[in-house]
This record gives structure tokens, sequence and C-alpha cells, in this order.
């Protein structure tokens, strides 16, 4: 969960849309996304979603939730520094169109094009959800954190041991719903502690944890 977008984060995205294309000039995406078993055109037209999807959040429901108490500590590795938001007393409960509902409809697709069995799928994703609630902590006045490359990590190995030979596409799958349910679904009881104005599940979206964990799970996969 993140705050919305800033002028930095901004400044943030437009710098790692730039990083993008040049990973795509060099294959690494292309690579991952084609591993997917998708065309040129369907992993542009998915990364283009993602991006533009990255900064539409969509209210759910305002909560009240505590004001931060003391100096915000440092954001934890692998997440993005975002300036003071004013707070009001309430956190707004948000979905992220680029980070969460994207990358859910992309999993059902996979999973759906793919010989990979729901129970096979179900471990996978139970295993990533457990690992990424353990390693996420509540990070006040900002949102819920995770190491970066933790989880595609872990989102890898789990799928090379369940279904070797089709590890790609479960990869991605375990990963990305993994991080939703643990980090962010099920720390929802942290939220109104937080003392932040919006908690949004996906995050800012594209560069956000659930992105770069699809993607690096693919390629590690």
């Amino acid at each position: 969960m993140r705050q919305p977008f800033s002028p930095l984060s901004l400044l943030l995205l437009v710098l790692g849309t730039a990083l993008i294309l040049a990973f795509i000039q060099v294959g690494l995406i292309t690579i991952a996304f084609d591993k997917l078993g998708l065309t040129a055109s369907q992993a542009m037209l998915l990364l283009l979603a993602s991006l533009l999807g990255s900064g539409i959040n969509l209210p759910l429901v305002s909560i009240r939730a505590e004001p931060l108490s003391g100096r915000p500590p440092r954001p934890m590795l692998g997440m993005l520094r975002m300036p003071p938001v004013p707070f009001t007393g309430k956190t707004v409960i948000a979905v992220n169109v680029g980070g969460c509902i994207i990358p859910i409809v992309f999993s059902l697709a996979l999973l759906h094009n793919n010989p990979v069995t729901l129970s096979e799928a179900g471990v996978a994703i139970g295993m990533i959800t457990a690992f990424s609630y353990v390693v996420s902590r509540p990070v006040p006045g900002i949102g819920i954190g995770i190491p970066v490359l933790l989880a595609p990590l872990a989102a890898a190995m789990v799928a090379i041991v369940i279904n070797p030979e089709h590890a790609a596409p479960l990869a991605y799958v375990c990963g990305t719903l993994g991080v939703l349910l643990g980090a962010d679904l099920l720390r929802m009881k942290d939220v109104r502690k937080l003392g932040a104005p919006m908690a949004s599940v996906g995050g800012a979206g594209t560069f956000d944890g659930i992105f770069i964990t699809g993607i690096v799970a693919v390629l590690l996969a």
C-alpha cells in the first residue's frame, strides 16, 4: 500500500518509464513476457496499461485512523520515498488499477491458458502470501513496505519446485497475488495506525513491488 503520487514520485515515474523502455530495447522485459506466451504487441499493451493504470486509485471506503506521532521513519529498502501528505484523521482505502486490478486479471488469464492446476496455484500463492506477510512492515505515514527483491526470489523458487515445466506463469501468479494478499490485504489491520491519508491496494502501481515482483520472478523462473 502506498500514498498517491506526488511531484517527486511523478518524476520517478517518468525516469522509471525511460528505464523500462531501455530494458525493452535490450530484451529483458521482452524475454519475460515471451516466457509468459505474449506476443510483442500484447506485451506492449500490458505494459502501457499497467503504466497508465498505476496513476489511478479507485477509492472504496474511508476509515478513521490514528494521527502519526513523532517523526516518520525512513522507508524500507526498496520503497519509494514519499513526501509528507496532510493527514485529516481518516484514511481512504483504494484499489490501484495498475498495481492490483490488472495483475489479478492477467494472473487469471495465465491460469486459464497454462496447464497449472488450481491446487498448484493455491499452494504457491499461499506460500508467497505467508512469506510476504512476514517480510513486510508497516511504515508510519507511508504505507506497507516490502523489500523489492525478496518476493520475486521466493516466487521463482516456489514455482520451480512446484511446477518446473511451467514455472514462469506460476511465478508471476504466485508472486503478484501473494504480495497483494500478504503485504496488502492481510496488513489492512495496520492501516489505522499508519497516519496515511490513503492506503492503496497495489500501491503506486507499475513501479511498485507488484510489477517488479511479477517481471523478476518470471525472469528467474
